[in-house]
């Protein structure tokens, strides 16, 4: 059902996206095709969990179980659900209470949609000026697992007291006449809750009518031996100065800091790490990095960091520490010579890649050099259905990217066998076509003796989008999975990145 149903979609909402390209459409015409785009999303998000629940109560949905960065995962949520908030005019604010550890073994990916789900829920019934945030605390640990609680709180509507039992429930939606303004499928907290109790965790919910909302998940994972330096700096060499007047957020840095075997000194305001570091100046044995909360009263981050620049330039790096959009502060904090910056809750091996990263700076610009230029390259297309096809071509065209198409997996082996070697810069498969299958087509292409055979990059278009679907995607020698409906702009960059590293010899990771 997930391809039957994802298959139209990806027309829709492609086909959508082409329309609103058109510079020359009247006022009108642009304002149908943004309404069609944005309920075809939301019919989308609704299949999305009716597909979900199948899964669950069917007993098809299994949690993987793989070592996941904690802090990459939480640095994700924080982006995410901070633009959420920065649209609304909200608060956000994310605190770790005590010690958690850098990796655990668990399903990341469930764990946060879990999170996503709630704090979207969240922030979808708290209006402006209002707030919302997440809590995070270690709060038990047993031979090899640990126990970790969420508590998402919001100064939002709340809810009545008597619907509280029933939240979980299939369906369920507090006030039917909110539906309009809120919108809502009544599945995701269902979906939550059976995910959760599937990590042998609970999720429970306090809230007042008026005053707001609190969720609090309890999830057990598996403990893994923390990942160290890769190599690039001695912790011992590093001296750290945290300012921060949120003594839970100061703390915290310290406690991670000093778990690495980080010197860290903490102090709550910019007058006290000014007089800190002019100490350490005269004893010659200065602070090599500053972590600088932005926002503090008196002298603020940027006035202290500008002095800091003034008096010791060649001295101390200095790192903006801060819950809020670096995006929004960019233009000031390089205004007064601010290095970078790291997202709030600090991650003690966060501290070390900023540190190598900032000591390497020919490293900055590695990310743009390793994206070829699509202008003029030429593709294969392997997908059966043609008004898929016309789109993909569109879309591929709009990049200047010559499209040659195949009806399906047998011909797609065939037109490749039958090329110059290097006459394809990239393979867009469909998985699912008559004769031979996409799996089957790639696999085919991969044994041909050729080559070329084995370093064309392989993309996966595909409307099977569950984690094994990925996994026999990349066992048949594909380099990536494209999801349907296809977003023009994970395509360009996949195709990029995968077209350099097969011209340089970089390898090919799936992405």
């Amino acid at each position: 059902m997930s391809h039957e149903i994802r298959t139209p979609m990806n027309a829709i909402i492609g086909l959508d996206k082409l329309a609103l390209r058109d510079r020359e459409l009247n006022e009108q015409t642009r304002d149908y095709l943004e309404k069609i785009g944005s309920s075809a999303s939301h019919l989308l998000n609704l299949i999305n969990d009716i597909l979900d629940m199948s899964r669950i109560e069917s007993g098809h949905l299994v949690l993987r179980r793989v070592v996941f960065s904690f802090r990459d995962m939480l640095e994700q949520i924080n982006t995410m659900v901070m633009s959420q908030c920065t649209e609304k005019g909200l608060s956000y604010d994310c605190r770790i209470l005590g010690q958690v550890s850098e990796t655990y073994i668990g399903d990341d990916m469930k764990l946060k949609e879990v999170l996503i789900n709630i704090l979207s829920n969240a922030v979808k019934f708290t209006e402006a000026p209002g707030s919302v945030t997440l809590t995070v605390e270690q709060t038990g640990c047993f031979e090899d697992h640990a126990t970790l609680c969420f508590r998402v709180r919001d100064t939002g509507i709340g809810m009545d007291e008597e619907f509280l039992p029933k939240i979980f429930d299939v369906f369920s939606q507090a006030d039917n006449s909110r539906k309009t303004k809120y919108g809502s499928t009544g599945l995701g907290m269902a979906i939550t809750k059976r995910i959760v109790e599937m990590m042998n965790g609970s999720v429970s919910v306090e809230s007042e009518k008026g005053v707001g909302t609190e969720f609090a998940v309890t999830v057990t994972l598996r403990n893994c031996e923390q990942k160290g330096a890769d190599g690039g700096v001695d912790t011992q060499e590093l001296y750290v100065l945290v300012v921060d007047d949120d003594k839970i957020a100061a703390d915290h840095a310290g406690t991670v800091l000093d778990e690495l075997g980080i010197r860290a000194d903490v102090c709550s305001s910019g007058e006290e790490a000014l007089r800190m570091m002019e100490v350490q100046h005269s004893k010659h044995k200065p602070y090599n990095l500053v972590l600088m909360d932005w926002n503090m009263p008196g002298m603020n981050g940027l006035e202290t960091s500008a002095e800091i620049r003034k008096l010791y330039d060649n001295e101390s790096t200095v790192v903006i520490l801060t819950a809020y959009n670096w995006d929004d502060i960019r233009e000031e904090a390089g205004r007064v010579g601010v290095d970078s910056f790291l997202p709030k809750p600090l991650f003690a091996q966060n501290v070390i890649e900023e540190f190598e990263r900032i000591a390497r700076k020919h490293r900055l610009s590695r990310a743009e050099k390793n994206r070829a230029a699509l202008s003029g390259r030429r593709i294969l297309l392997a997908e059966d259905m043609e008004i898929n096809a016309e789109i993909m071509m569109d879309i591929l065209e709009l990049e200047s990217i010559r499209a040659d198409h195949a009806e399906n997996g047998r011909e797609a082996v065939e037109m490749f066998r039958n090329s110059e070697p290097g006459a394809y810069d990239a393979i867009l498969m469909d998985v699912r076509m008559p004769e031979m299958d996409g799996l089957e087509a790639a696999a085919a292409i991969r044994a041909l003796d050729r080559p070329d055979a084995r370093t064309v990059p392989i993309i996966a278009l595909t409307a099977n989008a569950f984690d094994e679907d990925v996994q026999r995607s990349l066992q048949a020698g594909m380099n990536a999975h494209l999801t349907k409906p296809i977003e023009p702009d994970n395509l360009y960059r996949a195709l990029s990145e995968l077209i350099y590293q097969a011209e340089h010899g970089d390898g090919s990771e799936p992405v």
